[in-house]
């Protein structure tokens, strides 16, 4: 042990770029391997561990000084080999099954690792250096543009998101979009949205914010003139009852609770809204349900339970966008180390098949079956024979 420590040591002295502990030799090994990865933010360096099981992968970050410790308390659980680059050098830590160490270094240019990893943490759509107003005023952005450091985690949340309507409207020419955004609070997402759609991506935007508390309302309509964002103004209303007699480009409903995400896609659907954009929270309602006699097992414990029910709601809430033409995808939002309340649906207008339709409609009958479940979004499609 002695050696292994000392060669793992002689590593950790240089700027490690990329470490992977690999070949595991064990059961008490529970990953096939672990890569640790440097990253920058402009304000600290640390390490991104990815753990890799059979059909998972696990993120931790780390500050660098305790580097050494954590491949340590990797190797010493049951793996025979440890790889590492920096700048300069490559490195090899063999474990023989006799317990003896084989340490290698040898002389290779590895900046074009550096390279892959700067690119990668600095692209991007709100850069700093923008003069974002609403993130100014969240905190997240000095009055210069530049990220607070301890709030690095939200601005990657608030462009994760951006991202993924980004990746919705980049491959179509829009030159204008009405866009209604259900239970939006505070707003300052919706604030952001509107820069992007007008500063970045040059389209001509309606935005409505629609929230149940009129303080929240006044003081978002306040907020809004003072940015000088001439077309984006808020209104008080309940998503169940909300009537919109215009035409509906894009909705937005990011953690609207239990059912009112229901009523949201409803909304949606029936303004036969080309884009959706739904973050689901407190999905209770098959979890009140939820009943099955051959899988017990799923009902057994109730956190097993409380899970797989908001799974299933948002796989049916999926599926019936199908079932109604909608190309529908759940996605990772964030990091489910940051929030347990992670998952996006992303829905867009789109020709799909009868036969794909039928199927995505039947999966849903046959689900609600098995487990005894009443879905409020099937319910108010059925009424309205939409499905």
């Amino acid at each position: 042990m002695d050696d292994l420590n000392k060669a793992i040591n002689e590593i950790i002295k240089e700027d490690i770029i990329k470490l992977v502990v690999s070949n595991k030799t064990n059961k008490e090994a529970t990953y096939n391997k672990i890569t640790f990865e440097v990253k920058e933010n402009d304000r600290k360096k640390y390490y991104q561990i990815e753990k890799f099981a059979d059909k998972q992968v696990f993120h931790e970050n780390i500050d660098t000084n305790v580097l050494e410790e954590k491949v340590l308390r990797y190797v010493s659980v049951g793996y025979k080999q440890v790889s590492a680059w920096s700048s300069d050098n490559t490195f090899d830590i063999k474990i023989s099954k006799k317990g003896k160490i084989l340490f290698n270094k040898k002389k290779s240019d590895n900046t074009k690792l550096i390279k892959k990893e700067h690119n990668k943490e600095k692209n991007y759509i709100l850069k700093e250096g923008m003069i974002i107003e609403p993130l100014i005023d969240l905190g997240i952005f000095t009055k210069e543009g530049k990220v607070v450091n301890s709030k690095y985690d939200k601005y990657k949340q608030i462009n994760r998101f951006v991202e993924i309507i980004d990746d919705e409207i980049k491959n179509n020419d829009f030159k204008e979009l009405t866009i209604l955004d259900f239970g939006c609070g505070k707003s300052y997402l919706t604030f952001v949205l509107y820069y992007y759609f007008v500063e970045i991506k040059k389209i001509n935007v309606k935005m409505i914010g629609l929230d149940l508390k009129a303080d929240v309302i006044n003081k978002c309509n306040d907020i809004a003139k003072r940015y000088n964002y001439e077309n984006l103004h808020f209104e008080l209303g309940d998503i169940n009852g909300f009537k919109y007699n215009n035409k509906v480009d894009m909705v937005i409903t990011l953690h609207a609770c239990d059912t009112a995400t229901d009523y949201a896609l409803y909304n949606a659907i029936k303004w036969n809204s080309k884009m959706i954009f739904s973050v689901p929270c407190c999905q209770h309602e098959f979890n009140h349900q939820m009943k099955a006699e051959s899988l017990s097992i799923l009902t057994k414990y109730g956190i097993v339970q409380e899970r797989i029910a908001a799974l299933m709601t948002d796989s049916v809430r999926a599926n019936l966008l199908e079932s109604i033409g909608y190309k529908t995808q759940l996605l990772e939002f964030i990091d489910i180390a940051h929030s347990p309340k992670n998952i996006l649906i992303r829905a867009s207008k789109n020709h799909i098949s009868k036969e794909k339709k039928a199927k995505a409609l039947q999966e849903v009958e046959d689900l609600m079956g098995q487990f005894n479940l009443d879905s409020t979004l099937f319910n108010l499609l059925k009424k309205d024979n939409l499905i």
